[in-house]
């Protein structure tokens, strides 16, 4: 249980400080802000929780961990139960904080840093633009996770070089898909704003969670595997 715990708590801080720099300072600080403020959560997170759970915080990340064959079914489930929990708890505390701005705050209308994509979300990029971002983000996100924590990679440094990483990504696709690479992330302010975020959200389920799969193949079958 310690585990699970600290997935929920871990991913309830990404899903908090991301999402959340987003919707309240996202004016002030930009995309640059919003981008460090996820990266530097997870940072935090992986020196945090790390040591109690390898500080997953995201389900695409524990389906390439047990496809890549170091955690079992039974983990899997939990993880992914604590960060979805998590992101859920994450999305409700930013909405209460949203919604006490004396000037009046509509959820509805501003949302909760939700994914999206099409018409009318952050620059407009297409239905094929966002599936191809999350793939290929996604699949090189866990793709570094993976590696930085294998056996032989100097591990005192993986929360570094995997935060880096994220806010890189953040950096790039922001304006495409608000970046997601976590179904978990996505669907904590998705069930919340309700809407269109709530119809876009299968994507973020399932794009991010077939390149997590694909990206633990590639260590399972030894590709990228650090040589004995």
């Amino acid at each position: 249980m310690k585990k699970y715990l600290a997935e929920f708590i871990g991913t309830f801080t990404l899903v908090l400080f991301g999402c959340g720099t987003a919707v309240v300072a996202g004016k002030s600080v930009g995309l640059l802000g919003i981008a460090f403020a996820f990266g530097f959560a997870l940072i935090a997170m992986a020196y945090g929780i790390g040591p109690i759970s390898g500080c997953h915080i995201n389900p695409a990340v524990s389906l390439g961990v047990f496809v890549a064959g170091r955690m079992n079914g039974g983990d899997l489930v939990g993880y992914i139960t604590g960060q979805v929990l998590g992101a859920i708890a994450a999305a409700g505390v930013l909405s209460v904080i949203a919604n006490g701005l004396l000037t009046g705050y509509s959820t509805a209308a501003s949302g909760l840093g939700q994914n999206g994509w099409g018409e009318g979300y952050l620059a407009g990029y297409g239905l094929s633009s966002a599936i191809t971002f999350e793939f290929v983000a996604t699949l090189l996100f866990v793709m570094v996770i993976l590696g930085a924590t294998q056996k032989g990679a100097p591990s005192h440094m993986a929360g570094l070089a995997i935060g880096i990483t994220l806010v890189a990504i953040h950096i790039f696709g922001i304006n495409i898909t608000g970046v997601s690479v976590n179904p978990a992330r996505s669907l904590g302010p998705a069930l919340l704003v309700g809407g269109r975020a709530l119809a876009q959200v299968w994507l973020f389920l399932v794009v991010p969670s077939v390149a997590g799969i694909v990206s633990g193949l590639l260590y399972r079958t030894g590709l990228l595997e650090v040589a004995a």
